[in-house]
């Protein structure tokens, strides 16, 4: 079992998660393609110039949903934000440095840095990585208001009836979203025989995604509840479970709740399976930089669109706040959020991308970016150098 390298710094994702998550994206997402000369290993092994095109084309490569969008919800400017630095280093040469397509900061609900590169601009669609983890968990609160599932200590075989024969039979809705369910999970990204590497291998039965007859053979390790283990095909599993709770797929469900009503600018992406078209819960989500802002200003607006609540009453709070401990001082991990002991939350993707929430400032800090490695301490040090910079030039 993988555990997470301790880190001081409170932006940070563990390197090993975000490489193992790199080899969960290649066996997931592009096990089938929507161009026939595309190979699952592309993601991995892309030089710098096909990230930068790739990224902010990845419906080209590979086959996904349209989130519909609806009239647009116009982001007013603010007081422009100069990040400051502690080393003196520039926002332009921050950028420059670590290949970023773009960054937005929202205060109040309003503007205060907008910044492209990358030959970006503000139509341009930038794949999400893992922060589309977080999207799927805030379906699940949509659908927890609809009624579309009953609660979060639903067993999941309820909603996934294949699940019901094996180590899943009394894993709860609940633990899924905390990753806590007991059954063993070896994420080794360099052991070609891990529940990583074979988790989207196999024959194909009819009616049942593949990633679900993986997960129903697999050994119980921990009671349900015990211990938290980082596992990307639970996080698939609970976009399958929001599929069949709602009747629609993930994108249609996101532009119902959330992109139309909310006033997102463009329509999104989200990859998917392109035999059984059954979309990644844990990667996949293309948006723009104003859009993927916009989501974090719906969650400090209390999940409210067009006047209406979507999520269900206490979900926000609950979702992001710590509800497993990863073994790092001062972090945890809620509802497929990573979170932080000063209130503050955040979706993190592998290659730079970032959506960061400070409740108590009302900030919201996106970043998306092509690093030149899916996330080493240098690239990561500088993303949280980044956010402290935002944060003390929001304090001026």
């Amino acid at each position: 079992m993988n555990t997470h390298r301790p880190s001081n710094l409170p932006w940070r994702e563990p390197a090993l998660l975000a490489k193992a998550f790199c080899l969960v994206l290649i066996l997931s997402l592009l096990t089938a393609c929507a161009t026939p000369h595309a190979r699952r290993t592309d993601v991995l092994f892309w030089n710098q110039s096909q990230r930068e095109a790739n990224f902010r084309a990845m419906e080209t490569q590979y086959a996904s949903n349209v989130v519909r969008h609806g009239v647009a919800h116009p982001l007013s400017a603010g007081m422009p934000l100069t990040p400051h630095f502690a080393d003196g280093t520039t926002l332009d040469s921050y950028m420059a440095e670590h290949r970023v397509a773009g960054v937005m900061v929202l205060q109040h609900g309003k503007v205060r840095l907008e910044r492209y590169g990358l030959g970006a601009t503000p139509s341009t669609r930038w794949t999400s990585f893992s922060v589309a983890k977080s999207f799927t968990s805030t379906l699940v609160g949509a659908a927890l208001r609809d009624g579309s599932i009953h609660s979060l200590d639903d067993k999941v075989m309820r909603y996934i009836p294949k699940l019901a024969a094996g180590a899943y039979r009394d894993v709860t809705v609940r633990q899924l979203l905390t990753m806590t369910s007991g059954v063993r999970w070896n994420e080794d990204y360099v052991d070609p025989t891990s529940d990583v590497a074979q988790m989207y291998e196999g024959a194909r039965q009819p009616g049942v995604p593949l990633l679900v007859s993986y997960m129903s053979k697999l050994p119980r390790e921990f009671a349900p509840g015990e211990r938290w283990v980082y596992k990307t095909g639970e996080t698939d599993l609970i976009g399958i479970l929001v599929e069949r709770a709602t009747g629609t797929s993930l994108a249609a469900y996101l532009s119902e709740k959330v992109w139309k009503p909310y006033g997102m600018a463009a329509d999104a992406i989200w990859l998917k399976d392109g035999v059984d078209g059954t979309e990644a819960g844990g990667s996949g989500v293309s948006a723009t930089l104003g859009d993927y802002a916009r989501l974090g200003q719906f969650l400090l607006d209390g999940g409210v669109a067009d006047g209406k609540p979507v999520l269900a009453d206490g979900w926000l709070a609950d979702a992001t706040h710590k509800h497993a401990d990863i073994g790092v001082p001062g972090r945890g991990y809620g509802y497929q959020w990573w979170t932080y002991d000063n209130g503050d939350f955040a979706g993190i993707g592998i290659f730079g991308q970032l959506l960061y929430v400070d409740p108590a400032r009302e900030l919201v800090i996106v970043q998306l970016a092509a690093w030149p490695v899916a996330t080493n301490d240098a690239q990561a040090t500088a993303r949280a150098a980044f956010v402290r910079a935002v944060i003390a030039g929001a304090e001026d």
